[in-house]
């Protein structure tokens, strides 16, 4: 299997990578102090300074092909996302963040005309954010089925009556459209079929923000997560999505390749923490030796290299057949990576945070805010268990004999 990158691939790596050391890994304490004091709940000053650079550059929109973006596949695209997520909040620089790409690819795939024009162009020109709603608190979401939030068809408009959480990004006053998920037949025998997606503008009467909901005690600001109330939220029959009964089609186009983003950004964050580990490692002294003298922190070092070569390639698998065959023949590698890397991350992170000590669980790495984030998507996008279950089910099925649900 020949994972050589494109060209074109190998001189983004070089220009974002350049880009990340003299812009990006400098700003890190000012991005947060700004978010802090200055930007609570709006774009800070430095990331939009930064993302008018970067898109100046021509470093923008990586993941989307033709006018959009460079044009890129998974599997050139992939090298660069891990260059990004060496800083948690890199990626919305070149307008590649969480789930501004999800729901523009979402929308450049399923939306139509008018709302593209709408909601679209505004996203792929950094000039808005987006939120994903899908999440509830009432029922296991990780069974798209269990979603109770209604959308009802009253005359020329939709009627959202639910409650949701988790729905990442809406806390920012950037944020002017909301993705729902919701059901507009829940009697339907096809359960599948229930569920539907529309678009909501996030003034809309009736939705309420209640709270903003935090993950390991971070509120991840300006963005958040905030758990939000919709409450005979009307908006027109022409905003939803691709049609009724077509949420769980479109939700599981969007979540495939957002899954295996996130496994490209975490193998970013690992192998950094590993890089940090090594030189935490070779200058600090414990006992009358550096720690790299210490046979235990020379295995957790091997280790880690062998842990994250071996999700690494995983990954480029996975996106190497999604460009071969498409994302739903790839589907049983990208749930493979997705139960693999953020595990591995986790164990990278937390290796690199036991030879830091004190330090890696401070403020003053950003290792403690990495491992939160690795161990957050071993629930998001799907939980470990759902991913586990569908590829054994999968896998058990090649054997020619039917396996129940």
């Amino acid at each position: 299997m020949d994972f050589q990158h494109s060209p074109r691939s190998i001189d983004l790596q070089r220009r974002v990578g350049e880009f990340m050391r003299e812009h990006v890994l400098p700003n890190e304490k000012l991005y947060h102090e700004q978010v802090s004091t200055v930007s609570r709940d709006r774009t800070p000053p430095l990331m939009q300074e930064l993302k008018a650079r970067a898109r100046a550059q021509g470093l923008w929109n990586f993941f989307l092909t033709g006018a959009h973006g460079p044009g890129l596949t998974n599997l050139d695209y992939a090298p660069i996302k891990e260059i990004m997520g060496r800083v948690l909040w890199a990626p919305e620089v070149f307008n590649c963040s969480a789930p501004d790409v999800g729901n523009m690819e979402l929308l450049s795939q399923y939306a139509n005309e008018e709302q593209k024009r709408q909601w679209l162009e505004p996203l792929l020109a950094g000039e808005i954010r987006s939120g994903f709603s899908m999440t509830e608190p009432e029922v296991a979401s990780s069974d798209a089925t269990n979603i109770r939030c209604r959308i009802e068809r009253d005359g020329d408009h939709y009627v959202i009556n639910g409650r949701k959480w988790y729905t990442s990004g809406a806390m920012n006053e950037d944020c002017k459209i909301l993705i729902v998920m919701g059901k507009t037949d829940p009697d339907n025998p096809a359960t599948h079929h229930q569920q539907s997606m529309i678009l909501v503008p996030r003034d809309t009467p009736g939705v309420r923000i209640i709270r903003d909901m935090q993950a390991f005690g971070y509120d991840h600001a300006p963005g958040g997560h905030p758990e939000i109330v919709y409450d005979n939220v009307r908006v027109p029959a022409t905003n939803i999505i691709l049609g009724e009964g077509r949420g769980f089609e479109i939700a599981q186009g969007r979540l495939g390749p957002g899954r295996i983003h996130h496994c490209m950004r975490l193998i970013g964050c690992a192998q950094r923490a590993l890089e940090m580990m090594c030189e935490r490692a070779g200058t600090r002294v414990a006992f009358g030796r550096a720690l790299g003298e210490h046979g235990s922190v020379r295995e957790d070092i091997a280790h880690s290299f062998c842990d994250i070569e071996q999700a690494r390639l995983l990954t480029l698998k996975a996106a190497d057949k999604m460009d071969r065959e498409g994302n739903k023949a790839a589907l049983d590698l990208i749930g493979a990576a997705k139960i693999v890397v953020p595990s591995m991350a986790a164990r990278v992170i937390d290796r690199a945070i036991q030879v830091f000590g004190a330090a890696g669980v401070s403020q003053d790495t950003f290792l403690a805010e990495a491992y939160v984030y690795a161990r957050f998507i071993r629930i998001g996008d799907g939980p470990d268990q759902v991913h586990l279950s569908q590829l054994g089910r999968h896998l058990l099925k090649q054997t020619g004999r039917p396996v129940a649900r």
